[in-house]
C-alpha cells in the first residue's frame, strides 16, 4: 500500500507539470495571437519602411508617457516600440508574416514544421543564467517605475548620447527574471528619485528586448550600471549602495570645473573674465567640498561661465566674506562679471533647489560686453530676426586688443549698464583679430584707422546677411557719443528703416579654438585613460581582439628579428674562409652557377654593359643579391671602344644566366680604387711604394674583376702575352715584368697606346668557364671601398 501511494503521489506530480507545461504554452500561444504590430502600428501588412516609420513617429508623440496622461499610455507606447521593433527589421517581420512570431534567432523556424514552432521557442527561452527561468511572455511583470526610463537604440544615439555632453547619465542594464535586478531595486528606486532632482540623467536598457543596445554599451551581464559623460561610458564596479552610486556619479564629472577660491586667490579668480571671456560664479558655503548639484551645475554651463566655490568655515575666507557681505550661515552664489568689487548678481536661500540655480545661471550667462570669439557665439548672442515682435539688435564695440582698460572701453560699458534692454545686446570684437569682420562694418574713409567704433546690426539670416548702421564718428566713450547713441536706440524702437546699410559678414575665427598639438594631446590621453580603464575593469571577453593583436604583432616582430640574426650569423661564418684557399667546385650557395644555367642560350642579342660609377656602385655590388656577381673589364679612355668590342664577343655566350652582370671601370677616374682591392691579391699584383716613378702610369687595362659583393671576394683576369705580341712589343716591357720593380727600373716607359689590345682578352672565355665552375681563386677583402 505503501509503494502505491508513492507511485500515485508520483503520477499526480506528472500530472501536474504536464498541466503546467500545456498552460504556459496556451498563455503563450494566445500572447502571440494577440499581438500584432500591424494592429498596433494602424499599417497595412504592404505598407513599407516608409510608411511604417511615419506611423511609428506618429503614435510615438501621441502616446509618449511624459505628454499622455491616460493610465494606459505606458503599456500602448510599449507596446508600439515592439512593433517597430519587429516591423522595422526585415528579417523579424519576416518571420512574423510566415510563422505569426518575430523570433530571435536567423533560420530557426522550419517551415516543414510550422505546427511545433511554439513549442521550440518556449525551450529556447527557458534558459539558466544569474535568474532562474525566463519566461518570454510576461513583460508586464516589469517594473512599472522603470518603464519611463527605457531606452532604444535609436533614442540613446540620437539624444542621450548628445545631451551627455551637457550632464552625465546612470544606465541600468537589466533583464526579465533577473533576481539579483530585483535585489538591488530598491537602492536603485532610491538613488533615481535623488539623483534625477540634482539634474542627472536615468536610464534602463532592457537586455532582453534591446539586445544590439545592450552591447553597444558593453553589457554582458545583468544587473550592469554604468556611467555616460562626454559619450564616455565607464561602468560601476562597486557594491550596489546609495553612497558608493553617488560617489561614482561625483567621480564622472571632471574635476577642474570648481576651483577652491580663498583669500589669496579670489582676485586672481575673479579677473579671469577678461581672458576666458566668462562671468565667474562664487557659492559660499559652509561644506568643506562643493556640493553635487553645484558640480552638475558647473559642467552643464562650463562653456559660459567658470564656477568657484568657497568653504566658510576655513580661515582664510574672511576678507571675501566681509567684502561682499556674505551670511556664512547661509548657502550664498554670486556672479561676477566685468566689475569684481562688486558682484552683478546674488542669490541667497537655506535649500538652493536645482531649478533656483539654473534660472539664476540662465540669466548671468554672458557678460554685460561679451566678446564675440566664434560664429557659435555670435548666433547665441545675436540671434536672426524670426518676426517683426523678435526683434534682436546687438550694438558692437570693435575695439583693438589690450585697449579694455582705457577710458572708451570703460564707457562702452557703463552704457550698457545703463541701457540694457532684452531686445538689445552689447557685445565688443577685437578688430586686429577679426579683421576681415570688422573691415565690413568700418567705412572705407581713414578716419577710423586704429581707433574705436561702434555698430548697430540686426541679423537677417544664418548664411551672414546683416542691416547695420556705423556712427559716423570713432568712439571716444565721451558724452556726447553716449547721447548720439542712445537717441540711435530710441528711434530704433519706431523706426527700423534706420539700419539702412547691408553686407554679408564671413564667419568669425574661433579664437579660443586649441591648437592642433594641443587637441592631439588631449585626444591621446583620453585614448590612453580609455584604454587603461578597459584594461582594468573591462569585460575580457571584449578585449580579446586587441591582445590578438598586439600578440600576433610581438610574435611576427621577434621572429623576423631571431630569424634575420641566425641568418647574419651563418653568413658571416660563411664569408671567413683563408685569404688564399681555393673552393670547392660546386656549392649550394651558388645555384646560379650551375652547369645548367651557363648552358643558358642568351637571351638577346646583345651584351648590356654598364658603367661602374659612384651612382651605380651600391646597387651593382655593395647590395647585389647573394649568389650574384658583376664582371667588371678594367679600360681606359683610349682603349674603351676596342676593349669593349672584344669584350662583348668573349662573355656574350654567359649572358643566359641571370646571376651574371657586366660593367666596366674607368682606369682614368678610379685607379685607386683598382689599387687598394689589388692589394689584396699580392701574387698577381704587388704594389709599388710611393716612390716608384711609374706608379701613376702602371697599365691595368684589360683586367677582368669578377665582384661578389654579398660574399666580400673577387676573382682577378689578367692579359697573357703571345710571342707575337712579344716581338711587336720590342723593347718595352710587358705586363707580367711591369709587375716586378727590380726588371723595370731604368727602362724607358713604352705608351699603352701601342701595345696591341686585341690579344689581352683573347683567352676571356675560358677565364669565364672556370669562373662557373668555382675553381678560380678567391680573394677576401674585409669590406669594399668607396668609389670616389
Amino acid at each position: 500500500m505503501l509503494w502505491e501511494g508513492r507511485e500515485m503521489g508520483v503520477r499526480t506530480l506528472s500530472l501536474s507539470w504536464q498541466f503546467l507545461i500545456v498552460l504556459v504554452l496556451i498563455l503563450q500561444i494566445l500572447s502571440a495571437l494577440d499581438f500584432d504590430p500591424y494592429r498596433v502600428l494602424r499599417v497595412s501588412r504592404t505598407a513599407s519602411q516608409a510608411d511604417i516609420k511615419k506611423a511609428y513617429k506618429k503614435l510615438a508623440r501621441e502616446w509618449h508617457p511624459d505628454k499622455n496622461k491616460d493610465p494606459g499610455a505606458e503599456d500602448k507606447f510599449i507596446q508600439i516600440s515592439k512593433a517597430y521593433e519587429i516591423l522595422s527589421n526585415e528579417e523579424k517581420r519576416s518571420n512574423f508574416d510566415r510563422y505569426g512570431d518575430a523570433g530571435e534567432n536567423p533560420g530557426y523556424h522550419q517551415p516543414q514544421q510550422p505546427q511545433s514552432h511554439h513549442f521550440h521557442h518556449f525551450h529556447d527561452s527557458f534558459y539558466f543564467d544569474e535568474s532562474f527561468f525566463h519566461f518570454p511572455f510576461h513583460s508586464e511583470r516589469r517594473d512599472s517605475s522603470d518603464e519611463k526610463y527605457l531606452l532604444h537604440f535609436s533614442h540613446y544615439v540620437n539624444e542621450v548620447v548628445p545631451d551627455s555632453f551637457r550632464k552625465p547619465y546612470l544606465i541600468k542594464i537589466t533583464s526579465d527574471w533577473c533576481f539579483s535586478c530585483i535585489h538591488i531595486e530598491p537602492v536603485w528606486k532610491e538613488v533615481v528619485q535623488e539623483l534625477e532632482g540634482l539634474g542627472v540623467g536615468i536610464g534602463v536598457v532592457h537586455a532582453g528586448y534591446e539586445r544590439r543596445l545592450a552591447h553597444h554599451l558593453g553589457a554582458h551581464s545583468t544587473p550592469s550600471i554604468l556611467g555616460i559623460i562626454n559619450g564616455k561610458i565607464s561602468f560601476f564596479h562597486n557594491a550596489v549602495v546609495r553612497e558608493n552610486l553617488r560617489q561614482f556619479v561625483e567621480s564622472l564629472i571632471p574635476g577642474n570645473l570648481v576651483e577652491k577660491v580663498t583669500d589669496k586667490n579670489y582676485v586672481r579668480f575673479l579677473s579671469g573674465w577678461q581672458q576666458e571671456n566668462k562671468p565667474h560664479v562664487l557659492l559660499f558655503d559652509h561644506m568643506p567640498l562643493a556640493p553635487l548639484l553645484y558640480k552638475l551645475t558647473a559642467f552643464a554651463y562650463k562653456d559660459y561661465l567658470s564656477f568657484g566655490y568657497v568653504y566658510v568655515g576655513l580661515r582664510g575666507t574672511q576678507e571675501m566674506t566681509s567684502q561682499y557681505n556674505v551670511n556664512t550661515y547661509t548657502p550664498t552664489m554670486l556672479v561676477f562679471k566685468e566689475h569684481i568689487d562688486k558682484p552683478a548678481d546674488v542669490v541667497q536661500a537655506r535649500g538652493l533647489k536645482k531649478q533656483t540655480i539654473e534660472d539664476f545661471i540662465s540669466q548671468n550667462k554672458y557678460l554685460l560686453a561679451s566678446r564675440l570669439t566664434s560664429q557659435k557665439m555670435f548666433h547665441e548672442l545675436c540671434p536672426v530676426k524670426r518676426s517683426h515682435r523678435q526683434r534682436k539688435y546687438c550694438v558692437l564695440l570693435l575695439i583693438r586688443e589690450g585697449t579694455k582698460s582705457t577710458p572708451d572701453f570703460e564707457a562702452f560699458l557703463s552704457f550698457a549698464l545703463a541701457n540694457s534692454q532684452d531686445t538689445v545686446r552689447f557685445v565688443h570684437v577685437y578688430s586686429n583679430r577679426q579683421q576681415e569682420f570688422a573691415n565690413t562694418l568700418l567705412p572705407s574713409s581713414e578716419t577710423f584707422q586704429g581707433k574705436s567704433a561702434v555698430s548697430i546690426l540686426e541679423r537677417r539670416n544664418t548664411a551672414g546677411k546683416v542691416v547695420y548702421k556705423t556712427l559716423e564718428d570713432p568712439w571716444t566713450g565721451s558724452e556726447k557719443d553716449k547721447f548720439i547713441l542712445l537717441g540711435y536706440l530710441d528711434q530704433l524702437r519706431t523706426d527700423p528703416a534706420l539700419l539702412s546699410s547691408e553686407a554679408i559678414l564671413l564667419d568669425l575665427v574661433d579664437e579660443l579654438a586649441p591648437v592642433f598639438f594641443l587637441r592631439w594631446i588631449y585626444s591621446t590621453s583620453e585614448y590612453l585613460s580609455d584604454f587603461w580603464d578597459s584594461v582594468l575593469h573591462n569585460n575580457w571577453r571584449e578585449m580579446m581582439p586587441l591582445l590578438s593583436l598586439i600578440f600576433s604583432a610581438l610574435f611576427i616582430l621577434f621572429g623576423t628579428v631571431i630569424v634575420q640574426a641566425f641568418s647574419d650569423s651563418n653568413e658571416e661564418r660563411e664569408s671567413r674562409p683563408p685569404e688564399k684557399e681555393v673552393s670547392e667546385k660546386t656549392e649550394k650557395t651558388e645555384t646560379c652557377f650551375s652547369k645548367e644555367n651557363n648552358s643558358k642560350i642568351p637571351k638577346k642579342g646583345f651584351v648590356e654593359v654598364t658603367e661602374l660609377t659612384d651612382v651605380t656602385y651600391m646597387s651593382n655590388l655593395v647590395r647585389l643579391r647573394p649568389g650574384h656577381m658583376n664582371v667588371v673589364l678594367i679600360l681606359s679612355n683610349s682603349t674603351k671602344t676596342s676593349l669593349l668590342q672584344k669584350f662583348a664577343l668573349e662573355v656574350y655566350t654567359f649572358t643566359g644566366s641571370s646571376c651574371l652582370h657586366f660593367s666596366f671601370l674607368s682606369l682614368d677616374k678610379h685607379r685607386e680604387w683598382l689599387e687598394y682591392l689589388l692589394e689584396f691579391a699580392q701574387d698577381a699584383a704587388p704594389i709599388p711604394n710611393q716612390y716608384d716613378k711609374h706608379f701613376l702610369e702602371r697599365d691595368y687595362t684589360g683586367y677582368v674583376l669578377a665582384l661578389n659583393g654579398h660574399k666580400k671576394y673577387f676573382c682577378l683576369f689578367k692579359p697573357q702575352k703571345t710571342v707575337d705580341e712579344e716581338e711587336t712589343i720590342g723593347p718595352c716591357s710587358d705586363l707580367d715584368s711591369s709587375l716586378h720593380l727590380g726588371e723595370t727600373r731604368g727602362k724607358p716607359f713604352c705608351n699603352p697606346g701601342s701595345k696591341p689590345i686585341k690579344g689581352k682578352l683573347s683567352k676571356l672565355s675560358l677565364w669565364m668557364e672556370r669562373l662557373l665552375e668555382g675553381s678560380l681563386q678567391r680573394f677576401y677583402i674585409p669590406s669594399w671601398p668607396e668609389l670616389d
